[in-house]
């Protein structure tokens, strides 16, 4: 069932903790009970089925859109499920919006956003990567919903080794007029430097925990202590 245009919008709005689905971050664990145990605890998931690193080839469409599938199945069983969205991949975003899938995750090496909204439509959510604070003045003018904007600290998931640090997020959260996510090397603890945001996107300090949905509140309680 396709999503509507405004709710979409004002469930962005409300969200705080966007989960970064990386299933090779479990590690060891099922990576898709790892998930499980997080759905009630996250707002958004993004389904990015793709290795760690530098690499700017796209995450893969078979593996997109099976992972995609198996999560908006599992959401539809909930009474508040998060948002998911897919990286990368618009064509597989086209294929899953009238199964529940809210929208695309777009690079700076993916599909342009004004040539993603002509395929997806008006309703559809586009997020888009920042990287400095000239790409969140850029994005101003882009057809787009949500900013990621990063990396804040060192990590190693997307091979990004520049860190901006929490303040850049902070400037960037009061410029955009959109909601703004900080990512990258994000944990309970960096995260109440963010509390000013208000809002993070997290991969490995959740799917690699011993106890997810802990340290999903922990995270919560960060970000909110500003709020």
């Amino acid at each position: 069932m396709r999503l509507d245009s405004a709710a979409l919008r004002q469930r962005l709005d409300a969200a705080r903790l966007l989960l970064i689905f990386t299933p090779e971050l479990c590690g060891e664990r099922d990576a898709f009970n790892q998930l499980l145990a997080l759905l009630p605890t996250v707002d958004v998931v993004q389904v990015r089925p793709k290795p760690q690193g530098p690499s700017k080839a796209p995450a893969p469409a078979r593996e997109s859109l099976d992972w995609s599938r198996r999560i908006l199945e599992a959401a539809a069983t909930m009474d508040d499920p998060p948002l998911v969205m897919v990286d990368d991949r618009v064509d597989v975003a086209r294929l899953l919006l009238n199964e529940g899938l809210a929208g695309v995750h777009l690079g700076a090496d993916d599909m342009d956003p004004k040539e993603a909204r002509e395929v997806l439509g008006s309703a559809a959510l586009i997020g888009l990567s920042t990287h400095s604070l000239q790409d969140v003045l850029h994005a101003e003018d882009q057809p787009v919903d949500y900013l990621g904007f990063g990396p804040m600290y060192d990590t190693t998931t997307k091979g990004l080794s520049s860190e901006l640090g929490p303040e850049h997020a902070w400037v960037a959260a009061a410029t955009s007029t959109r909601p703004v996510f900080p990512i990258g090397g994000i944990d309970a603890l960096r995260a109440s430097e963010l509390s000013q945001v208000g809002r993070a996107a997290v991969g490995s300090a959740l799917l690699s925990a011993e106890d997810p949905c802990a340290v999903a509140e922990e995270l919560h309680w960060a970000l909110t202590q500003n709020n």
